[in-house]
């Protein structure tokens, strides 16, 4: 698989997402034999960037991951994600980015994970309680300590990317960004590439959407995010199969499946930009890894890029109360 950099941290430029396997979406936490398989068919077939956070689940996505990379851990860049749990009390859903959390969420993430050093660790969203510049001081100091190797931020705008920056080199940041998801394009790439940090895009299917196999929510369980997600309800999801509809024509002449035209796409939006599909399913995987090979023409990425937009905020309201902008 090709490899890009993020800042200067290599990684092979499709990585594995692992939410799903153990929170989020229906099916999550039935088949860990299966998840564990598929972290390691990862590995086999070059993936290197593993994506995990402590809030999924809560914890128990950290610890799959760990059983899945026991003995392999070299041949992997860890990240893994603080701040959506707070230690102090709250717990799970309660932002805290203080440095008294980051320390106690640092110590848990390397024992659920088996690990001495996290290779890329998050904050998972912007705490507007804690000043970014303590939040970044308390992470330099854990890269000194060597229990961290390079800061990542989640979902922040342009101007605590800038600060948080200022106090010590960020690597990557990790938004959502897809055929669908268009927010970073305007303002947060340019500064990236100005400033030399790397991006991580997450649901970069669309939480499934793009691979034109969800027909409809009727199969989703109880606790499945999408429930609640807008472009998944009533109206809104019969306008956004016209989206579908569109990629899976592209598709077709390609000879490649949505999933991989959708992956194709986002890999041509710059050599520093690094896709983390999510599945719990080693074939999923392999198509999803596959689309490191697809080559699209000028006029297809063009056809891509004007896919009808999404009808529907990409998060719910809460969940987008989160994000930075």
């Amino acid at each position: 698989m090709k490899h890009i950099t993020l800042g200067d941290l290599d990684v092979a430029r499709i990585g594995l997402g692992a939410m799903g396997m153990s929170a989020a979406y229906t099916g999550a936490g039935t088949d860990d034999a299966e998840s564990i398989r598929t972290i390691q068919r990862a590995l086999d077939l070059g993936v290197t960037l593993v994506d995990t956070a402590e809030i999924y689940g809560p914890y128990v996505n950290e610890e799959l991951v760990g059983r899945a990379i026991k003995g392999r851990r070299d041949e992997v860049v860890l990240a893994t994600k603080f701040g959506m749990v707070s230690h102090a009390g709250q717990g799970p859903g309660h932002l805290d980015s203080s440095p008294a959390n980051i320390r106690t969420a640092v110590e848990g993430s390397l024992q659920r994970l088996g690990t001495d050093r996290i290779d890329l660790y998050y904050q998972h969203r912007v705490d507007p309680a804690t000043p970014i510049e303590d939040t970044v001081g308390a992470l330099a100091d854990l890269v000194s300590e060597g229990k961290i190797r390079h800061i990542g931020l989640s979902e922040a705008g342009v101007d605590n990317i800038r600060r948080a920056h200022a106090v010590h080199p960020i690597t990557a940041l990790q938004s959502e960004y897809s055929l669908w998801t268009r927010d970073p394009e305007p303002d947060v790439l340019p500064l990236l590439r100005e400033l030399g940090i790397g991006f991580v895009a997450y649901s970069p299917l669309g939480r499934g959407f793009l691979t034109g196999q969800i027909k409809s929510t009727a199969d989703f369980d109880d606790s499945d995010n999408r429930k609640t997600n807008p472009r998944f309800e009533g109206e809104n999801f019969e306008q956004n199969l016209r989206a579908v509809a569109e990629v899976e024509a592209i598709a077709s002449d390609v000879g490649a499946t949505p999933a991989q035209v959708a992956l194709a796409w986002l890999l041509a939006q710059g050599d520093d930009i690094a896709p983390i599909p999510g599945t719990k399913r080693v074939s999923r995987l392999e198509e999803n890894v596959a689309a490191d090979g697809v080559e699209l023409t000028a006029e297809q990425l063009q056809k891509l890029t004007e896919v009808s937009p999404a009808v529907g905020e990409h998060h719910n309201e809460q969940q987008m109360k989160w994000i930075d902008r």
